[in-house]
């Protein structure tokens, strides 16, 4: 019999809710295979305080097993709510051996807990200032543009900026970029989601969509232009839109997802309708990535309270999409 694909679980930041959540996580999720990240006295530290089995044999590549664990060791202690630069390496290890696997063939896909992104860059450890996963991995897989998505409560939101501040927003908005991520996400929709002719509303950057560049001229200058020529070559785009009206039930019936011009502009309606079970989905990789919708929560750490669900629906989302993916194979 054929080994089920094995899915990679990254368990985050020691110090927060990543390894009891995904701890949680493998007691729930026998009908996929999992492999646990992280080091194996602190993932079975977690699971003993939830009351959950820790009894997980080493990761054999060869060997079916419902979840197993690739034990990475910690480099100091972690205690629960308290951050640690010398962990920060640790962090990134958890990262590159899933990249690693996914693109060896070993893992079908990686799902990631929450990393803290300021003890990384207090530790000094990443190449240049570290932004998130998002960004990170697209540099670890060499890809030159990845495309943030979440999805939850029906919806699906992808970002044309992700962490930048807003000041440096509308110069990031340019026709070069704003058309390879709109190509990436008609890409991802149709051949990992299966949408065979995606439809995508497009926000605009200002109130109103510039309001006829009453209240600025990106969609006159930049955004419409992109949008038009994009068309041509087949894409399905319906805007620019009002963001401040784009997110009722009528307008995205109209629409298979949503393409916000900056991070606080789509991801706190998502947030709202679906916070704690929406899926974080990096979009444009040569690997399937999932993630959870939320941080690492250091003050629920080690308290055995912090709600899994998130992390139940990435894993989810990235069994769904390797399944879809085989088939079309």
């Amino acid at each position: 019999m054929a080994l089920r694909p094995a899915l990679a679980l990254t368990t985050g930041e020691p110090a927060g809710i990543g390894p009891e959540i995904a701890a949680a996580v493998a007691a729930g999720h026998p009908e996929v295979r999992l492999v646990l990240l992280g080091d194996r006295a602190l993932l079975s530290q977690r699971a003993q305080a939830l009351g959950c089995s820790a009894d997980w044999p080493d990761f054999d590549p060869q060997r079916d097993d419902d979840v197993a664990l690739l034990h990475l060791p910690l480099a100091t202690h972690a205690e629960p709510g308290r951050l640690d630069p010398a962990n920060a390496g640790y962090v990134l290890r958890l990262l590159d051996a899933a990249v690693d696997g996914c693109l060896a063939g070993s893992f079908a896909a990686m799902v990631t807990a929450p990393i803290h992104k300021g003890v990384i860059n207090d530790a000094g450890v990443a190449d240049g200032f570290f932004f998130g996963h998002t960004e990170y991995l697209a540099q670890r897989t060499g890809t030159g543009q990845v495309v943030m998505l979440l999805a939850g409560s029906g919806m699906r939101v992808a970002l044309a900026t992700t962490h930048l501040p807003l000041a440096e927003v509308p110069a990031a908005i340019t026709p070069q970029g704003l058309s390879r991520t709109l190509r990436i996400l008609d890409h991802d929709l149709r051949h990992k989601f299966g949408i065979a002719a995606p439809r995508i509303l497009v926000a605009g950057l200002n109130p109103h969509a510039g309001e006829a560049g009453h209240l600025g001229r990106e969609e006159i200058e930049i955004i419409e232009p992109t949008l038009a020529a994009l068309r041509a070559e087949g894409l399905t785009l319906i805007g620019p839109l009002p963001a401040d009206t784009l997110f009722n039930t009528k307008q995205l019936a109209r629409g298979d997802a949503v393409l916000a011009m900056y991070h606080d502009q789509g991801l706190p309606v998502l947030k709202y309708a679906s916070f704690g079970h929406g899926v974080n989905v990096t979009l444009g990789l040569p690997l399937i990535r999932t993630s959870v919708d939320h941080g690492t929560a250091l003050d629920l750490a080690g308290r055995g309270t912090a709600d899994p669900g998130s992390l139940h629906a990435a894993v989810r989302l990235a069994a769904g999409l390797v399944a879809r993916q085989g088939r079309a194979d």
